[in-house]
């Protein structure tokens, strides 16, 4: 396959005629200044990875922006999540993963790395294949294209104390014998899927999983390890009162943390813990969507990149799935809160080449996926932008970039290859229209069962 972008964002900037030719699903060549040949393009940047969802999330987007008695939260929130999954099917399943894939493709994601916890019937009774809800992510990543990154959940408490699952829960919950059992049938899943996908883990959080097993789960797999960690006040209360420190401060402390950790939210930081935690070289999983939805707090932005963090983005609820709008409340999170503009900006990079550049390369990094930039060896998640849509109209270049995130009503994604796989065209998903037939199926469904 041959690409010819008048412009692309390349490792070391801008470049103009960049002939791009693709192998076996990565980037064979990068050859700036070229004659035209192949495919053209306006212009064509790195596509990043979401490194953060739970996709049959977005199934219930919008039906929790009510309040319950006394102070909402995320908490309550959580309360209409376990009341909503408890009538989700392997079919559903599939089908509301599948949905949601096509429209991260059309956002601008190449790739997903999937928070998968669901993995039992109601009742907690498993399924006679114990993997059964995480081959049916994988089934999903097969009908859409989109990369995929399975993290198989280990969840075996209901919080520090170490009481034991109930309720819903009990769909999530695995002894260590039984989350190996995931683990091997997730392997031989992702193994069937393209050359691209990866199989890690993820303890959920410090009060899901004993702190004896903590530090020995990173050891049943090659890939990524990700772990919710300090995203809720009351959290951070519970964690300091039953190990003696918070969480991060814990984490930095025991956990063997390095560049193959991705560590979601960690909104609730100290300026200590924001450099300990950047120190070690894991990836800060940020998703600001979510995160303001659920009031959870701002992340230390500005902090983390002073340390030289890397950070990415997730859609985690996916109450909206937008690669441009996660990036538009990062930043603006950051200016309200520091009273200040182009916060994230450097003396070399407008902000938004920062908010694109940064989750590109960290992303990758967090899914164990080797792409993030437009190089030979690469996998080809490429991303081109709609340069005629009226917001981007004689932009170039970084403000091409700054455009499409602060000033674009909609996403202007024309055309997304993941690993060189042809998803999106001309803004539409190649297989939206059957996946999204059986999408609102599902949700006629599921509407006449709640």
């Amino acid at each position: 396959m041959l690409l010819h972008a008048a412009s692309a964002l390349l490792p070391d900037g801008w470049a103009s005629d960049v002939l791009i030719r693709v192998e076996g699903g990565r980037i064979a060549e990068v050859t700036p200044g070229a004659a035209p040949q192949g495919e053209a393009l306006p212009v064509l940047i790195p596509a990043p990875v979401n490194l953060h969802s739970h996709t049959f999330q977005r199934a219930m987007a919008g039906m929790t922006e009510y309040r319950s008695a006394g102070q909402d939260s995320f908490w309550t929130w959580r309360r209409l999540m376990y009341r909503f999954l408890d009538h989700l099917t392997p079919d559903e399943v599939q089908a509301i993963a599948a949905m949601a894939m096509v429209e991260m493709a059309e956002a601008g994601y190449a790739a997903v790395a999937e928070f998968h916890y669901l993995h039992h019937a109601p009742g907690g009774e498993p399924y006679a294949n114990r993997a059964e809800m995480g081959l049916r992510i994988a089934a999903a990543a097969a009908e859409t294209g989109l990369g995929l990154t399975l993290l198989p959940v280990a969840y075996m408490q209901g919080g520090c104390d170490g009481r034991p699952l109930a309720g819903p829960q009990l769909r999530f919950g695995n002894d260590l014998n039984g989350f190996r059992d995931i683990l091997e049938k997730s392997y031989e899943a992702v193994g069937a899927l393209a050359p691209d996908a990866v199989l890690g883990l993820a303890p959920h959080s410090l009060r899901a999983v004993p702190r004896g097993v903590l530090a020995d789960l990173p050891g049943l797999v090659d890939g990524p390890v990700h772990m919710h960690i300090a995203e809720q006040v009351a959290e951070v209360d519970e964690v300091r009162a039953a190990f003696g420190a918070r969480p991060v401060e814990w984490a930095c402390a025991n956990l063997p943390l390095s560049p193959r950790w991705c560590m979601i939210h960690a909104t609730q930081m100290t300026p200590a813990e924001t450099a300990a935690l950047a120190a070690t070289g894991a990836v800060a999983g940020l998703c600001p969507e979510t995160e303001a939805n659920l009031g959870d707090g701002i992340f230390d932005g500005a902090g983390w990149a002073a340390a030289g963090g890397a950070f990415g983005y997730g859609t985690d609820s996916n109450i909206r799935i937008t690669l441009a709008g996660e990036a538009r409340m990062l930043e603006y999170s950051q200016r309200l809160g520091l009273k200040a503009r182009a916060v994230l900006a450097t003396e070399t990079a407008s902000t938004g080449r920062r908010l694109l550049e940064g989750p590109a390369t960290g992303g990758a990094q967090a899914a164990g996926r080797e792409a993030g930039a437009i190089r030979p060896g690469a996998w080809a998640d490429l991303m081109a932008l709609d340069t005629g849509a009226l917001a981007l109209e004689g932009r170039q270049g970084d403000q091409l970039l700054d455009a499409w995130i602060f000033a674009a009503p909609e996403v202007p994604v024309r055309d997304l290859w993941s690993a060189g796989r042809r998803l999106v065209r001309d803004g539409r998903h190649h297989a939206r229209d059957m996946v999204e037939a059986r999408f609102r199926a599902v949700m006629r469904d599921l509407r006449a069962r709640l």
